[in-house]
């Protein structure tokens, strides 16, 4: 988040960013556990707070609250419970799947620029947990994307020990005249997924690529391995 967000958009965030880490595992919540550095606009916290679990009723089990100087921090745990089994993971791709995406990418980078229409795709991401239970039985690997198309799709592949072939012309973006850009700036919590290219989905999602046995690089875009000048996602 930047300096200066409210505190009600990062209630919503901190909270968001977990429930679709059981979205990918296609997990329905049972709960979350907040962190809460106390200070300035703690009712601003609280609003966001409540406004996002009501939205996808979920309790809050308890947490830890502390006041202490400096820099403040938050955390979340979320607790989910399976819904599919075997549980999806970003592991289980395999040679001729269909690579597939939901939604579009680029949204959260432009809100983080500024761009009025997008800022809530940045501020206030929704976490895609009903669109992941519908998938879980009908996929072989899946997560969510958070640190950019490319990497995410990389560490599918090396995770699989497969290499993903994406094809430029197919993948979703925000600003096509930007699309490297929206490719790895990350931040969008849409899912990553491959399965049997026969499959019917239970949702709308865009076909991106194919998997293909292990190459000399896990990634491939057009054919290429990706432009190396630059990192394929955020870097932690």
């Amino acid at each position: 988040m930047r300096e200066g967000d409210d505190l009600a958009d990062i209630a919503w965030k901190l909270v968001a960013v977990n429930l679709s880490d059981l979205a990918a595992k296609g997990a329905e919540p049972i709960g979350v556990l907040v962190s809460h550095m106390l200070g300035d606009g703690d009712e601003r916290f609280i609003a966001g707070l409540g406004e996002i679990l009501d939205r996808y009723d979920v309790p809050l089990l308890g947490g830890d609250t502390v006041s202490a100087e400096g820099r403040r921090a938050w955390g979340c745990t979320a607790i989910g419970r399976a819904t599919s089994s075997p549980v999806p993971d970003r592991r289980g791709a395999r040679s001729g799947d269909a690579i597939y995406v939901t939604g579009v990418v680029g949204a959260a980078m432009l809100g983080f620029e500024g761009v009025g229409e997008f800022e809530e795709a940045y501020l206030r991401p929704e976490p895609l947990l009903s669109e992941g239970i519908a998938l879980a039985p009908h996929i072989n690997a899946m997560m969510d994307i958070s640190d950019g198309l490319l990497l995410d799709a990389d560490r599918m592949a090396r995770a699989s020990c497969m290499t993903f072939a994406l094809q430029s012309a197919r993948i979703p973006v925000e600003d096509k005249a930007r699309f490297d850009d929206c490719v790895r700036w990350g931040d969008d919590y849409q899912l990553l997924f491959t399965a049997a290219p026969e499959t019917t989905l239970p949702i709308v999602a865009t076909r991106i690529g194919s998997v293909l046995d292990k190459g000399p690089t896990p990634l491939l875009l057009d054919g290429a391995s990706p432009a190396a000048n630059r990192p394929l996602g955020y870097q932690h």
